[in-house]
C-alpha cells in the first residue's frame, strides 16, 4: 500500500507518523506540502498531530483552507483512505470531511497522558486487527479534544456505527460527548481520532497497542464488486 503524510507548518508529529508507517509497512511514505495542489497516486493519506499554524484563529481552521487539504478532500471523495490524528482530526472537521466539532477540554487545560480506548467498531479498514469491544492503551496530548455533535448528528453517528473509538474505564480526558475518541465518515474511508496510536507501536514506546491500527489499514484491500452477469 502506498501512503503519504501531509506536512503543514506547526505539525510536530510528522516524524513519529512517518516512522510508524515505515516500520510497519517496510517502506517510507511520500510527503506532501501545504501548497501542493495534487497528491500522487496513493492508497492512504495521513494528517498528523501538532499545532498547525500555531492553532491561531481556531484549531485546524487555517490548515483546512490550504491547497493540499482540498486535494485530500478530492482523494477522499474518490475512496482513498484518510486518517487525521489529533490536530489532523481537527483539520478534517474544519474541512467538512467529518461531522461535529472539537471544543476546549472540559478542564480548560492541556492534557498529556495515557488513556484507554474501546474499539467500538472493529469492522472498518482502520480497526480490522482489533476485536469488537477490545480495550487498548493509547497516549493523548491535546487542549481541544472535547468532541461535540448536535443531537441528530450524534444519533446518526451512533446508529450507523461511525463511532470507532471511545474512551474507556473512566479515562475520558476532555469531556467528549458519549466518550467519543474517534469517528469515521459515512463512507467509512476517513478516520479522525484524538489519541496518538503512532506513539505506542513497539516495546521502546512501552507497548504496541497502537500497532493494530496501522497493521489494519496498511494491509487493507478494498472489496472487489461481484461481476454482473450479462
Amino acid at each position: 500500500m502506498k501512503s503519504a503524510v501531509v506536512l503543514l507548518p506547526g505539525l510536530n508529529r510528522d516524524r513519529d507518523m512517518i516512522a510508524a508507517l515505515t516500520k510497519i509497512s517496510g517502506k517510507p511514505p511520500l510527503t506532501v506540502w501545504q501548497t501542493d495542489t495534487e497528491i500522487p497516486d496513493v492508497d492512504l493519506i495521513v494528517i498528523p498531530g501538532g499545532f498547525s499554524y500555531g492553532d491561531y484563529l481556531r484549531c485546524g481552521a487555517i490548515a483546512a483552507r490550504m491547497p493540499v487539504i482540498r486535494a485530500v478532500a478530492e482523494k477522499a471523495a474518490s475512496g482513498v483512505l484518510v486518517i487525521g490524528v489529533c490536530n489532523g482530526f481537527q483539520i478534517l472537521l474544519e474541512a467538512g470531511l467529518l461531522p461535529g466539532a472539537l471544543m476546549r477540554n472540559a478542564s480548560l487545560k492541556f492534557v498529556c497522558r495515557e488513556v484507554k480506548l474501546e474499539v467500538a467498531n472493529a469492522n472498518t479498514p482502520f480497526t480490522r486487527r482489533y476485536a469488537p469491544g477490545q480495550v487498548i492503551r493509547c497516549p493523548v496530548a491535546h487542549h481541544d479534544g472535547n468532541y461535540f455533535a448536535e443531537p441528530d448528528t450524534l444519533a446518526r453517528l451512533e446508529g450507523e456505527g461511525q463511532v470507532v473509538f471511545r474512551y474507556a474505564d473512566g479515562t475520558n480526558p476532555n469531556g467528549s460527548i458519549n466518550d467519543i475518541a474517534g469517528i469515521v465518515n459515512a463512507k467509512g474511508n476517513v478516520l479522525g481520532l484524538m489519541p496518538h496510536p503512532e506513539n505506542l507501536i513497539e516495546a521502546a514506546h512501552g507497548g504496541g497497542d497502537g500497532r493494530g491500527l496501522f497493521e489494519s489499514v496498511l494491509g487493507y484491500e478494498p472489496p472487489h464488486p461481484e461481476p454482473v452477469d450479462a
